[in-house]
């Protein structure tokens, strides 16, 4: 008994229709419209949490640098050049937040000099506090009381608005930083 096997033959070698082809194209710029948005919010809610994390991590290092130099190390807003902005300064792009960038400075005898420099972000704004902070030795504690940071994407939209696509760095008196889902406030705008 001989079995045979159908196989799947072109008939002719006709290819696809223009009109096959067009539901193609028009089904795959559906999709793509669609999918747009979610792309948008998901790389700008990428960005948030990136931008918390490099906070946290800015001052858990300028705790720790504090604690092993045995000096005052500072964390501030900087300007193009690496300087610290003064409390009531805009940044370059006009905002008053810590969108502009940041920086640990060490305090020497010469002035202060830079550790580590966290550039410019202009997509996510950084608001809270606006004056420095200093965290000293022996125990690396921040100079003031707790102090918190909110971090959200400068231009909300319907996709990206709500308390889940902020974050909240909260410093205690202790220098320790924590990074929290949802604005500082506990509520969402």
């Amino acid at each position: 008994m001989q079995m045979k096997l159908n196989v799947f033959r072109r008939s002719g070698g006709r290819g696809f229709t223009l009109v096959e082809l067009m539901v193609v194209v028009v089904l795959l710029a559906v999709i793509a419209v669609m999918a747009t948005p979610a792309f948008v919010a998901w790389h700008v809610r990428d960005q948030v949490d990136a931008r918390a994390k490099a906070l946290v991590s800015t001052f858990a290092y300028a705790r720790n640098e504090a604690l092993r130099r045995g000096a005052r190390v500072t964390v501030c807003r900087i300007d193009a050049a690496r300087q610290c902005l003064a409390a009531s300064k805009a940044c370059a792009n006009g905002s008053l937040d810590w969108s502009c960038g940041w920086a640990v400075m060490i305090e020497r005898a010469g002035g202060q000099s830079v550790l580590r420099a966290q550039p410019e972000l202009a997509a996510v704004s950084v608001t809270g506090t606006l004056t420095d902070i200093a965290f000293t030795p022996p125990a690396g504690q921040i100079i003031g009381s707790f102090r918190s940071l909110d971090i959200a994407p400068r231009t909300p939209s319907a996709a990206t608005g709500g308390s889940r696509w902020r974050r909240c760095v909260r410093i205690a008196a202790g220098g320790r930083a924590r990074s929290a889902e949802g604005p500082c406030s506990g509520t969402a705008s």
